[in-house]
Formats: structure tokens, sequence, C-alpha cells
């Protein structure tokens, strides 16, 4: 496996894969792998001629007050887990090298880009996006692999590589839960053992709604109403946002009876957590 840094030797060797008629898959994460990133780089090896994994904590999608400092930095575990799903490059630079001296350049998909997390957290999702649209033109994919947890996320990308001619294609693939339904997250560290059960209250608001879906309800004022409520049995739990919304607009609708994303976010502790459901 060969473990890159220089975003010019990236785009060399990117370059090289493309002239030799190789199929390039590209998982972008921050590190602190765990099986959600792991599925991700399993489907890029189904679907992918060469898999690369890129490893960079960015600095630009995290808030003054967030966990940038504090975000698990495990490269060497990372790198054995890759080593074993035979992924044959990790793009792995430093904020200098993907940042220089005198960086100006951003990228930002208005208006979708401010919503769900993008309003909690502003300015995240433009950090996701420069950094993103960076790396796709170092590592140059054919495909690119998602995680659905991430489904705003997704969401602005996808709007993104549309508006930007970008040639490539999103693969979103499916959230990876514990057995108990804690979708993995790196962020999950953090919990205590007390913490990681008062966790469980995300998925169990939107087995809720889930389950009234499948029996008719298709108000998404309705479920939300319900959600909220599950939700209050856990007060230890502190609740962002529980939103029903268009997936690829993520504008709040009204009927889920032609399909809906169900969105969560919500604090654990100082933990700050994130799940949803496709109806």
């Amino acid at each position: 496996m060969q473990i890159v840094s220089d975003p010019q030797q990236m785009q060399r060797v990117a370059r090289e894969l493309h002239r030799n008629g190789k199929r390039i898959g590209f998982v972008p994460t921050m590190g602190a792998l765990h099986p959600g990133h792991l599925s991700l780089v399993k489907t890029a090896r189904t679907q992918s001629d060469v898999v690369v994994v890129s490893i960079f904590v960015n600095p630009l999608q995290f808030g003054p007050t967030e966990d940038f400092s504090k975000y698990p930095r495990t490269f060497e575990h990372d790198r054995e887990l890759l080593e074993a799903e035979k992924a044959e490059i990790i793009f792995a630079p430093t904020s200098e090298a993907m940042y220089p001296p005198g960086a100006k350049t951003t990228v930002e998909v208005t208006e979708i880009g401010d919503k769900l997390d993008g309003r909690s957290r502003p300015g995240h999702f433009k950090g996701v996006t420069t950094v993103v649209a960076k790396l796709f033109n170092i590592v140059q994919p054919d495909r690119a692999f998602f995680g659905q947890k991430d489904a705003a996320q997704v969401a602005v990308l996808k709007r993104m590589v549309r508006d930007l001619n970008m040639d490539l294609e999103i693969v979103v693939c499916p959230i990876v839960r514990e057995p108990d339904g804690l979708a993995m997250s790196s962020r999950n560290v953090y919990l205590d053992p007390q913490q990681r059960k008062q966790a469980l209250i995300l998925s169990r608001v939107l087995n809720r709604i889930h389950h009234l879906r499948d029996h008719g309800e298709n108000s998404a004022t309705a479920l939300i109403e319900k959600g909220k409520e599950v939700f209050a049995e856990e007060p230890a739990a502190k609740l962002d946002y529980l939103e029903i919304v268009n997936p690829d607009t993520l504008d709040p609708i009204v009927d889920v009876s032609k399909g809906a994303l169900v969105e969560i976010a919500a604090w654990v502790g100082t933990t700050r957590l994130i799940d949803n459901l496709l109806l």
C-alpha cells in the first residue's frame, strides 16, 4: 500500500492510473476509522480498480468551539485496517499542504448548505465543500463513496458536483449500526458507558417514526411531534433538531407519502451526534 502526503504527487499518481485505464474509487475520511468507514472501502473495492482513502482532519469544517483539537487521530491503526481491506493508496496530506499560506479560495453551496447542520454549525458545509472539491481535484476519482449517515452532507456534495460539472459519480452507502442500533461514528469514543446508553435515544426516535409511517401516518408534523415525545423520554440528551425534509433539497416537507428524509441531531453530554432515516 502506498502512502502519499503531497497533493502534487497524488495528482501525478492519479493521472498515471487513468492513463493505464484504471478506475479510481475514493473514500474521503477524517481517520479514526470504524466499520462504517470500512464498509465504504469494501464497496469501493467492488466498483473500482484502485481504491484511494484520504485521511485528513479538515480544520475548515470545525467551528471555534468544536472538537478539532481533540478529534481522534489514529493513523497507524487506520493504516493497518486499510491494509487489511487491500486499499492501494492512503492520501494523508498536512493542513499546510491542503491550505498553503495565502490560500483564499473556498467553495460554498448556498441555500442548501445553510440547512440542518449548515444552520446549527455555521460555516460547516462551506468547510466540507471546500475540502472535498480540493480532494476531488487532487485524487481525480471516477467514483466517490460516502455514508448515508451524513445524508445532508451528501445532498450538498451532490449539488456541488452537479453545479460545477465535476466528472465523477457519488455513491451513497447504507448506515452501519452497532447491534443495539447506534449509528457508528468516530465521535462515539467520547461517550462514557452511561452516555453510550443515552445515545440510543436517536435511533429510538427514528424507529418510532418509521413504525408510525409504516402504519399509515403521512403527516410530517405529526411524525415530528411523536418523535419529540420519544426524545423527551431521555432527559440527559439535548435535541438540536428533528426535521423531515426532501432528501435532495433539504427543504421541509408536509406529506411523507412519496418519500422523505428524517434527520436528527442531539447532544449527549458534550458530544454532538447525528442520525437519519430514509422513508
